[in-house]
């Protein structure tokens, strides 16, 4: 009997053995790749373009429910504690808490939900990808925009759509059609690796 932090599969068990330095390993590369992809943006104020919410989805649609959504509960703790994985290597629990740190949380929310989404198929399909990811993606804006509206913005949430989502949904409809292009694909190539 060997411990894993999930017993559903998903893509990436297919191609590594469940065990729980596996697991481990993969939720670190998880946080890892979360916090490269931060560094991949475009200033916007004021909340930035980023490569941060493909990383995410990809995290959770990858890895499923539980290793998705500690990987980026360990990205927004060590970024919290100092280690410069935010947006232009920011770092500290005054950024975590900060005018976009809602975006940070719902990371975690959205990593874990889609996850739990491709541990029941979701991610096997490019429609069912892309639903997943709207889903995702939405969980985001909700988390992020209320927090940046209620937090930054006196609650006015003409500016908070304005600012924290509209600028970026036609991005997003981008990333969303990346992602459904590579897990499906993903998913393909283990079946075929699995048949031979």
């Amino acid at each position: 009997m060997s411990i894993a932090l999930t017993h559903r599969s998903t893509v990436v068990d297919r191609f590594v053995k469940k065990s729980l330095a596996a697991d481990i390993a993969l939720v670190l590369i998880g946080t890892a790749v979360t916090a490269l992809a931060a560094q991949l943006a475009i200033p916007n104020e004021p909340v930035p373009f980023t490569f941060q919410t493909l990383a995410v989805l990809l995290v959770g649609s990858t890895l499923g429910a539980v290793r998705g959504a500690l990987s980026l509960a360990i990205y927004a703790l060590v970024g919290g504690l100092g280690l410069p994985v935010f947006t232009a290597q920011a770092h500290g629990f005054d950024y975590l808490f900060g005018a976009t740190g809602g975006y940070i949380v719902g990371f975690i929310l959205a990593a874990g939900f889609v996850g739990w989404l491709a541990e029941k198929g979701w991610s096997n399909s490019s429609v069912g990808m892309i639903a997943s990811y709207v889903i995702g993606s939405a969980i985001i804006y909700v988390i992020g925009a209320s927090w940046l509206t209620y937090g930054y913005l006196g609650g006015d949430w003409n500016k908070g759509l304005n600012f924290g989502v509209l600028p970026f949904l036609v991005w997003d409809a981008i990333k969303a059609f990346v992602a459904a292009a590579i897990v499906p694909e993903a998913w393909r190539l283990s079946n075929k690796f699995k048949n031979n």
